[in-house]
């Protein structure tokens, strides 16, 4: 990827956590530092060959659950991993069940980056977890931020994730830097189709399209306007989530 490309994706991932949510925590950024240090202590202590890699099979396994997010924009179809980001799943499936996310918005996309939805205020600041308070990151040496990945957005502090959350659109080469010693041979295959690979370790990635990224590539080609606070990610058609249906869930 083109140095200008990644520098661009870096900016936006810091973008991404400060429009988030508004949680308030001392020494946030110490303890997102710490938390990625301690993701790859652990993936540089296992033999990465042998780490199974849900994202990049295609078949819906028993263990994994199947939703879809039905847009004003069209279907995408995601599968969702309980086994390895249990939190994320329970908080997601949960809202999906009692419609919290009926009528809400992709409130934020950025085409090259990711298109972000969840909030039923609809500007990125609001949303809550099922459980009615922030929950802490699941980083994972099975999960990553590849093209297609559904993470939890959050604020500064790493148990700030709530109700928001997003999926990865860019499609450009992000395998550049990748050491094999923190990262699987095949992921970096796949970050060569597209990804964000700074968010690892700093977010939970808990799903993976399997079928819709033409729909995901649609909205984030939508026009924009500037949001509140001032970045131009805001659609100025409206692009609704009609609702968020379970098709299969985990045994």
């Amino acid at each position: 990827m083109k140095k200008r490309s990644m520098i661009r994706l870096a900016t936006l991932s810091l973008a991404l956590l400060l429009f988030a949510g508004c949680t308030n925590s001392t020494n946030k950024k110490t303890a997102a530092t710490d938390s990625k240090q301690s993701a790859q202590t652990t993936t540089s202590s296992v033999d990465l060959s042998k780490v199974a890699l849900p994202q990049l099979e295609d078949e819906i396994q028993a263990d994994e659950a199947l939703i879809e997010i039905d847009s004003s924009a069209g279907k995408i179809k995601i599968k969702l991993f309980p086994e390895i980001a249990p939190k994320a799943v329970e908080n997601f499936m949960a809202l999906a069940q009692k419609e919290y996310y009926n009528d809400t918005t992709f409130h934020r996309v950025i085409e090259g980056f990711m298109i972000q939805g969840g909030d039923p205020q609809g500007d990125g600041t609001g949303g809550q977890s099922v459980w009615k308070k922030g929950f802490e990151i699941e980083p994972s040496n099975q999960l990553y931020h590849i093209r297609g990945a559904l993470s939890m957005a959050r604020g500064e502090a790493t148990d700030s994730q709530g109700s928001q959350f997003f999926i990865v659109q860019n499609d450009e080469d992000t395998s550049a830097d990748l050491a094999i010693q923190f990262t699987p041979e095949k992921i970096i295959e796949a970050y060569k189709k597209g990804g964000a690979p700074q968010l690892d370790g700093d977010y939970t990635v808990f799903g993976q399209v399997t079928d819709g990224m033409d729909v995901v590539d649609k909205i984030a080609q939508a026009k924009v306007k500037e949001s509140t606070s001032g970045e131009k990610s805001t659609p100025v058609e409206p692009i609704k989530i009609k609702q968020i249906k379970i098709l299969q869930e985990a045994k």
